[in-house]
């Protein structure tokens, strides 16, 4: 399966320009902090930092929740504290989980370019 596959990148790399070929190499398979590092490569750059410290700060304030619920021993006070850990970990959560929403939205438009740019070389090749 990847020999076809290296043959079907090799055929269309043949019939694209110098400068397609180029963007053509970029729309590659990303590892995983490549994804991450895409994340701030896109018009949401100011959204993704904005959230990455906000989740730092959930983050502390979630140990600083489980210190204080540590450390107490009236039971309206653990309740609180363990409350508010849960909330500080649910925000944490979300954060993340729009992260990944964002990288997988990332490699699918990544292959959607891929594909336009396939059917515009076999067009071409077509016409």
């Amino acid at each position: 399966m990847k020999n076809k596959m290296e043959n079907i990148d090799k055929l269309i790399k043949e019939t694209l320009t110098h400068e397609e070929a180029m963007f053509y190499d970029q729309l590659e398979e990303q590892n995983l902090l490549e994804m991450v590092g895409g994340l701030f490569n896109t018009k949401i750059r100011w959204i993704m930092i904005l959230m990455n410290i906000v989740n730092v700060i959930a983050f502390g304030l979630f140990v600083y929740c489980v210190v204080q619920f540590l450390n107490t021993n009236d039971t309206n006070e653990l309740i609180k504290w363990s409350a508010a850990g849960f909330f500080c970990i649910m925000i944490t959560g979300m954060l993340k989980l729009f992260s990944w929403m964002q990288m997988d939205k990332n490699a699918l438009l990544r292959e959607i370019k891929r594909l336009e740019l396939q059917i515009s070389s076999l067009a071409g090749k077509v016409s």
